[in-house]
């Protein structure tokens, strides 16, 4: 047992030198998508490590006034989660969510992974990848309002209700959270993701202290 190999203390984690997830979470109306799509034009080739932005799987049909995302119904999902199809699932708001089994190839290669996550889905992708970064956005309620009458896709019960959880006190995240508030200039906040995402891509490349 050369080196004490069989050791316990001295076993790595096998998904010591993954790369990073970087989560975004929020209640619907603070603007993830529109910061995840700066984030995109500003995340380019020349980045020190890749960076994959995750479009989701989702038993909700396109519409155009949604996120940019895949469909399937809930059957077709089913079938896709038995065959192996997702990184990650989920259930939220009577929908399901997937990530594709590419996620998996990424962060294996050492790349950054980001992706709209619901707080739901935080313990089973921590359990999954090592170096996982949850960035909140969150914005004040007057803001919400605003932007969620601004759809158009609910209606004003619908909005209350939302509104409301939005406002309710929120589970603990666990480990280190970024906080960015998206009440003003796009380039504000959508500035602080970009540092968020490249801060997590740092800190899985850096050398293992083993």
């Amino acid at each position: 047992m050369e080196g004490g190999r069989d050791n316990p203390s001295h076993r790595i984690d096998p998904r010591e030198r993954q790369g990073a997830f970087v989560a975004v979470v929020g209640p619907s109306g603070v603007g993830k998508d529109t910061l995840l799509a700066y984030a995109r034009g500003r995340l380019g080739a020349g980045e020190r490590t890749p960076v994959h932005f995750v479009r989701r799987v989702i038993t909700r049909p396109a519409d155009g006034s949604t996120e940019d995302h895949d469909s399937l119904s809930p059957e077709a999902f089913e079938r896709a989660l038995a065959s192996g199809a997702f990184a990650l699932s989920w259930q939220a708001h009577g929908l399901r969510y997937g990530l594709p089994e590419s996620v998996d190839r990424h962060i294996a290669a050492g790349h950054t992974v980001v992706a709209n996550l619901s707080r739901a889905a935080l313990d089973a992708l921590r359990a999954r990848y090592r170096h996982v970064q949850v960035v909140a956005i969150a914005a004040s309620p007057e803001t919400l309002a605003r932007r969620l009458a601004a759809r158009g896709r609910e209606s004003s019960d619908e909005v209350s209700a939302r509104l409301a959880r939005a406002s309710a006190p929120a589970r603990d995240l666990g480990g280190a959270v970024v906080s960015i508030i998206n009440d003003g200039q796009v380039e504000d906040a959508g500035d602080a993701l970009v540092a968020a995402i490249r801060a997590a891509g740092d800190m899985a490349a850096a050398p293992v202290d083993l």
